[in-house]
């Protein structure tokens, strides 16, 4: 299966993840995928999505592209706005949510938790909800931090999960989780240039109950 390539150059390369997809640099990841595809040797994971979740992704095709992408990314110049489909909705159409959370590697899950220990972080979002309809929610999201399943447990955490993402407290027969990183923004680690990517998720349910995406 190629990959959907939305911009390529000798520094960087931009696809459209597909939900189920592997991002991290394993022997059927994306970055294994693109090395044979592009026919290069070099290809570095810099930032990471879900396997669940689909949308823009930037690599780098060298080491010094490699180091000033994640450079951005910890600094927090690399942004990412996601889409999302959830049941219910927030008392307020937009705002912030602050969570401290713990990831659990060994039941591969995040918590929300009360206080600060070893392991804890805090995770930060902000939202604006585009549209409601029969009890769901179309949510867009930036990240202002970037924690494992943030978006997914700070909203099931609320009492409104994800669309599919029994995870985090869905109960409904959706295969797979309705989450989707729709806009990366960075600069170009070569020529200083800012860049803006967006990608759209396929018209099926629950994507295509609502036309203001």
């Amino acid at each position: 299966m190629e990959l959907k390539i939305l911009y390529h150059d000798t520094d960087i390369c931009v696809i459209q993840k597909e939900p189920g997809q592997i991002s991290e640099d394993t022997p059927d990841g994306i970055p294994s995928l693109l090395r044979t595809q592009l026919n290069t040797d070099y290809i570095a994971c810099v930032h990471r999505l879900d396997a669940g979740t689909g949308g823009a992704m930037v690599f780098a095709c060298t080491k010094a592209a490699a180091a000033k992408l994640s450079a951005q990314l910890q600094a927090g110049e690399l942004t990412k706005t996601y889409l999302t489909v959830t049941h219910g909705c927030p008392s307020e159409q937009a705002g912030t949510y602050r969570d401290l959370l713990f990831h659990d590697r060994r039941a591969n899950k995040t918590f929300v938790v009360k206080n600060e220990r070893k392991g804890v972080k805090e995770a930060v979002l902000s939202y604006r909800i585009k549209a409601t309809k029969d009890g769901l929610s179309l949510w867009e999201i930036q990240l202002l931090t970037g924690r494992t399943h943030q978006i997914r447990v700070q909203l099931g955490s609320r009492k409104m999960p994800l669309v599919g993402d029994r995870r985090y407290g869905a109960r409904d027969d959706f295969k797979g989780f309705a989450l989707w990183a729709k806009e990366l923004s960075f600069t170009h680690p070569q020529s200083g240039e800012k860049m803006t990517f967006t990608s759209l998720p396929h018209e099926k349910e629950p994507w295509n109950l609502f036309t203001e995406i």
